[in-house]
């Protein structure tokens, strides 16, 4: 059976040890020619039969490559990995598969249930834990060591952005009337959500528990976020920077911004302003944007 932890009171206790004999300086265990392949800033990914793909699952995923490359990235086997916003558990499925020791926290019940059920049918490939926890983001610190974190991975809510009925302009002819039309994909209704929150309040949000997340994070350890940016009302919500700004104000340093160029997963993009007004399409590309703990 997968773990699954509810907070009774003190900190979860979980390994943050290699288990691996890479030299000390060494940031992860790719040699030279696994690292190679992520110099690029550009990268694609691809979903796989685990993944979940269901909007009425969860409304807004990415997939397991996507999570093991920035683990692989960032850590070493045995290392501990967190996820603040774990939603439907990618992180801590793909943490099993790289035997790293990983976290994640999320209001919803029915999305640990989901952690829960996807991590029973993944394979043990190594003799580290993956938790899933029902709480706020903003409580973590009371449940991990200081600097015991050596990778924060996750995609947040975008805000109240998704608080909507869903339009589907990002989709062309009959299948912008799919069984998503109309449907408001919202996490919950919640008033700690940050889906529930204007963009400002977001921004201070995002402070608030970032700035909380800081101790559990070791010096140099990375902090990874996917978000992408979206359009209302003929106005560019720019979620991304909303972020770095929210991330920079509490110490973190921004490393890299890496577009997950996702033209390879979407098929007939709808034709946006044409001929008069011209928009970037969010659903064809998001952010990743690398941040660290500087010493």
């Amino acid at each position: 059976m997968a773990m699954v932890a509810e907070r009774t009171g003190g900190q979860l206790v979980l390994d943050n040890k290699r288990l691996c004999d890479c030299p000390p300086n060494h940031i992860n265990c790719l040699t030279a020619k696994e690292w190679i392949k992520s110099q690029l800033g550009v990268w694609q990914f691809y979903y796989e039969s685990r993944d979940v793909r269901d909007k009425t699952a969860h409304p807004a995923t990415y997939p397991i490559s996507l999570a093991a490359r920035f683990i692989s990235l960032f850590t070493h086997e045995g290392e501990l990995v967190l996820d603040p916003f774990v939603g439907s558990g990618t992180t801590l499925v793909a943490a099993k598969d790289l035997n790293r020791q990983a976290v994640g926290f999320d209001l919803k019940p029915e999305y640990i249930d989901l952690c829960e059920q996807r991590l029973d049918q993944s394979p043990q490939t190594g003799e580290t834990v993956q938790l899933a926890v029902c709480s706020d983001a903003r409580n973590i610190e009371d449940f991990l060591e200081p600097e015991s974190v050596s990778l924060i991975l996750t995609s947040p809510p975008y805000a109240n952005l998704l608080n909507r009925p869903r339009l589907n302009k990002s989709r062309r002819g009959a299948a912008r009337k799919n069984d998503q039309y109309l449907k408001t994909e919202q996490y919950s209704q919640d008033p700690r959500d940050l889906g529930t929150l204007d963009l400002g309040a977001y921004q201070d949000a995002m402070a608030d528990i970032y700035g909380r997340l800081f101790s559990v994070l070791r010096p140099k350890g990375h902090c990874v976020i996917d978000v992408p940016d979206m359009w209302l009302d003929n106005r560019r919500i720019t979620i991304h920077t909303a972020v770095v700004d929210a991330l920079q104000s509490v110490g973190y340093e921004l490393r890299n911004t890496i577009i997950w160029d996702r033209t390879n997963i979407v098929n007939r993009v709808g034709i946006f302003g044409w001929p008069s007004n011209y928009i970037t399409m969010g659903t064809t590309f998001e952010y990743l944007l690398d941040f660290w703990k500087p010493i």
